[in-house]
């Protein structure tokens, strides 16, 4: 059963951690407000919850891995944060950089304490520094934003976790709707705040009910404890990666554009529940009302015991629309990013029939957003690898491609637009798709010989014919190709990565 919200800091500390293993740090807080009124606020608070403040810091053990907390308590103040209140915060993330231990922290918080005006909201700077040198340490920072996370809490050290989580229905927000009400003289939309309206836009990566989040950080810190693991089982499959082909005995390319389009083949979600383990579901952006659902899926998985964060596109299906839309793309950055802070690789997923066409998706920024995914991609410092699973139209797929290997399907395939579009513009009409796709080079061989193919994975005689086969072939040669780029120390990935970049495409030096 789902326990709701309203718990104290002591009773989710409980929830998350190994029976009897947490360890407190907080020592006794000695500063003495000036302010009577305020002091018997203290004193109240103090009497009323057990704490000498709206926050508590320690360490646990969650599934026997050492984790720092810090976790507010919204019965002291409304879990307000005061200078005192910051400096303990401070120091526990310092303690936990130190400690080199991963990070959770608990907010629960109307913001910063009024009573001590602009000490008080300065001290947000303060704490997000601590946080920020965590982060650079290389060491995981994780949030679990609960009911309510306001203001400067939210606006600061609340939303920058690796991932950022958070409690079902809570209200997350920059002002208060109290005040919101005062200033603007309307009443601010109770859906405008929740945590589901901001996961459903990329904000937030994963809406976890209280009871499920030990589950979720335990298999979280196990997966990074796994990263770069030698022992992890990364078998070659499929051969050698593909060199330059002969062009004999190559498949008909228009029939491999129709076999992307065919109902059954696996897609992005088929092949993480058929070759991945471990997979940690994050949140994607879903449709404004009266648009279609977006393609976009996000997730932490492991392939042969190599973990990853991944991102990627579902393909559709017939009657079902999938655009890939500007927020789609705002979120592979955001998921990209999230790998870098997470040392992890990021594996990206390419199956689609294009970016959202629509005045909507102009309004957005769709092409603006290609150009962001390809420059973040590009320079993004952990390994990345490419799936090219099935349809690779325009600039949708083009946005997901750039990595340091490329593996793709036997009957994927890459074009500026599908065949019935450029035979639009070449002809001026659509009869002659299957000329332009058996001249286009855009069959994936085609694209091997243009350096972008690194490994062509078979499908026997189609990956609709055998998906749960297919998606196991597909899984171990991503794990195989995650290790040989887990082998790879920095400098040279990222010389190797330059240095394919500027031969893409370049018949005469590709191979």
């Amino acid at each position: 059963m789902t326990i709701r919200s309203g718990l104290t800091a002591a009773q989710l500390i409980d929830l998350l951690g190994d029976r009897g293993s947490f360890e407190c740090w907080d020592t006794p807080i000695t500063a003495a407000p000036a302010d009577e009124g305020y002091a018997a606020s203290l004193a109240r608070a103090r009497a009323r919850t057990g704490l000498d403040e709206a926050v508590t810091t320690g360490r646990l053990l969650v599934d026997g891995r050492p984790l720092a907390v810090v976790a507010s308590e919204f019965g002291f103040l409304g879990g307000s944060i005061g200078v005192a209140t910051a400096e303990r915060i401070t120091r526990a993330v310092e303690r936990a950089t130190a400690e080199r231990l991963p990070l959770l922290a608990l907010p629960v918080s109307g913001g910063t304490r009024m009573q001590e005006g602009s000490a008080a909201f300065l001290c947000m700077v303060r704490i997000t520094a601590a946080v920020q040198a965590h982060r650079t340490a290389g060491l995981p920072y994780l949030t679990y934003l609960r009911n309510p996370t306001m203001g400067g809490v939210f606006a600061s050290w609340g939303a920058l976790g690796q991932p950022v989580l958070a409690e079902p229905g809570a209200r997350l927000g920059f002002l208060g709707p109290r005040v919101y009400e005062e200033l603007r003289g309307v009443r601010l939309p109770e859906e405008v705040q929740r945590a589901e309206t901001l996961a459903s836009g990329g904000l937030v990566d994963a809406v976890v009910p209280p009871d499920e989040l030990a589950a979720f950080v335990g298999r979280l810190l196990a997966m990074l404890d796994r990263r770069g693991d030698p022992a992890a089982d990364g078998a070659p499959a499929g051969g050698a990666p593909a060199d330059r082909p002969a062009a004999d005995g190559l498949d008909d390319t228009w029939e491999s554009v129709r076999l992307t389009r065919k109902p059954g083949r696996p897609g992005m979600r088929e092949l993480l529940a058929r070759a991945a383990e471990g997979v940690l579901p994050l949140t994607a952006p879903t449709p404004c009302e009266g648009r279609a659902a977006g393609a976009l899926v996000r997730a932490l998985a492991e392939f042969g015991g190599r973990p990853a964060v991944v991102v990627g596109q579902q393909r559709a299906t017939p009657g079902t629309e999938r655009p890939f839309t500007a927020a789609d793309l705002r979120c592979v950055r955001r998921t990209a990013t999230l790998a870098e802070q997470l040392g992890l690789p990021l594996v990206t997923v390419v199956d689609t029939a294009g970016a959202e066409l629509s005045v909507q998706a102009e309004l957005d920024g769709v092409a603006m957003e290609i150009a962001h995914c390809l420059d973040t991609l590009i320079a993004l410092r952990t390994p990345v690898l490419a799936v090219l699973l099935g349809q690779g139209s325009g600039g949708g797929a083009l946005a997901l491609l750039p990595a340091d290997r490329v593996l793709a399907a036997q009957h994927a395939w890459l074009a500026p637009l599908p065949p019935e579009g450029a035979s639009a513009i070449v002809h001026r009409d659509g009869e002659h798709a299957a000329e332009l796709a058996r001249t286009q080079g855009i069959g994936a061989h085609d694209l091997a010989a243009a350096g972008l193919v690194d490994q062509v994975l078979p499908e026997l005689p189609d990956a609709a014919a055998e998906p749960d086969a297919f998606c196991e072939r597909a899984g171990r040669a991503i794990a195989h190709a995650l290790g040989e780029l887990a082998a790879q120390p920095e400098p040279v990935r990222a010389a190797a990565r330059a240095a394919r970049n500027r031969r893409l495409g370049d018949l005469t030096t590709a191979g």
